[in-house]
């Protein structure tokens, strides 16, 4: 399968964190959500994807057969999207798409002010515009995927894309990325960090979920959902199903956890009731045991 990027062994150390050794992929073709609670290195591996910091050790290959992350023509291809005040405060939309359209040979001007319609942020070319320290923090995300969207790029990298938006943008922001993913049939790709999956789970084929500044798993989200269970049972039984499950949350009347599917037929004749979960069923069973392990 043909990958958008190949981690190999980044790190990053800082004084009260280290990143790594990180070994993922990003497939081609596919939105790949990184997922993991806040501080588990997600804006760190994206910001040294993106050559906003440096790493320790390690490398990514970009496409294939690209590493330098400082090469224009590969910034080019990559469109990247921070969630912090990722333009000037005192910037309007008219100031954003002039500097787009100079830094940028793939930004469309038109397709810019196309977006912010449909984001409802008003028109670029206005004569009246407010500076993006009087929007709201969603209307600021709104812009900024705006300018990020306009361009024509081969991978998107948006760094909790969705922390701000309402339900109703966050949609929107599912439909664009499949919308994005169509229009090159397979040859575009998305990766975004979220800490909270469940607004955005219809936007997701592949997951990495990220512990403490290590990849705990990862894997094509219909993959991961035949890997593991959700199981439900009565809390009289909870003692003899809880060593089978990998995450467990219970009282005297019942429990829900997860668990690996190879341990279904074992808990089956415990009377339990098993399903498929979620992703973000799964994503808290994930994260819920890592953060066990790391108490231990």
């Amino acid at each position: 399968m043909k990958k958008a990027i190949e981690i190999k062994g980044i790190t990053k150390e800082y004084k009260d964190f280290t990143l790594g050794e990180v070994h993922a992929e990003i497939p081609c073709g596919f939105a790949t959500a990184l997922i993991g609670a806040n501080g588990a290195g997600k804006t760190t591996l994206i910001d040294i994807l993106c050559g906003v910091t440096g790493k320790t050790s390690g490398e990514a290959e970009y496409f294939g057969s690209m590493t330098d992350i400082d090469d224009d023509s590969l910034r080019n291809r990559i469109g990247y999207c921070s969630s912090a005040n990722f333009f000037p405060m005192d910037w309007t939309l008219k100031t954003i798409a002039n500097s787009m359209e100079l830094g940028f040979d793939n930004f469309d001007r038109a397709r810019f002010a196309e977006l912010c319609k449909r984001f409802k942020l008003g028109d670029p070319a206005a004569k009246k515009q407010k500076k993006l320290m009087k929007l709201s923090d969603g209307n600021k995300m709104r812009t900024y995927l705006a300018a990020v969207l306009a361009r024509d790029t081969e991978l998107l990298v948006l760094d909790e894309p969705a922390s701000s938006l309402d339900p109703l943008a966050r949609d929107l922001l599912c439909d664009m990325f499949r919308e994005y993913l169509s229009e090159r049939d397979g040859e575009r790709s998305v990766l975004f960090s979220t800490h909270n999956i469940a607004d955005m789970e219809f936007a997701t084929d592949h997951a990495i979920f990220m512990a403490h500044g290590q990849v705990i798993e990862q894997g094509f989200v219909e993959d991961l959902k035949q890997k593991y269970i959700l199981v439900h049972g009565d809390g009289m039984i909870a003692d003899k199903a809880k060593p089978l499950m990998l995450s467990f949350t219970g009282n005297k009347t019942s429990f829900e956890g997860i668990a690996l599917a190879e341990n279904a037929e074992m808990l089956r004749t415990y009377d339990t009731a098993i399903e498929t979960p979620t992703l973000q069923q799964l994503s808290v069973g994930i994260l819920r045991k890592a953060e066990e392990n790391a108490e231990k």
